[in-house]
């Protein structure tokens, strides 16, 4: 698993594990069912502390992307529902689209004039 840390980004470490990782498996680079390293193993590996992989794991389970199976390990989850980032982004659209008076019909009407 190919997996870098910019020391000189302003991007947090465990930020950057859970870009890379999220995008690894939305390009099909780690496909669903793919087994991740464990947190230590990934930590040692990257030169970080074990919590701050571990943060990342849990963010992109709580996304959607990664599913922990006990002690069998860490996997890549299967795409059977839109990925976190997905439903972050829409809920995103619902939140600001409200926030600027549009009604559902507007807010619908606009995302299916991108929708192409």
């Amino acid at each position: 698993m190919t997996i870098e840390i910019d020391v000189l980004s302003g991007e947090a470490p465990f930020e950057q594990v859970r870009r890379q990782v999220a995008e690894r498996a939305t390009s099909g680079a780690f496909p669903a069912g793919h087994k991740l390293p464990t947190v230590r193993a990934l930590a040692e590996a990257l030169d970080l502390a074990p919590n701050t992989v571990a943060k990342a794991y849990r963010a992109l389970e709580v996304d959607g992307v990664i599913e922990t199976r006990g002690r069998a390990g860490t996997f890549v989850a299967s795409r059977t529902a839109p990925d976190g980032a997905t439903d972050a982004a829409a809920r995103a659209f619902a939140l600001e689209a409200r926030r600027q008076g549009l009604s559902r019909d507007e807010a619908a009407r606009l995302l299916d004039s991108h929708w192409g």
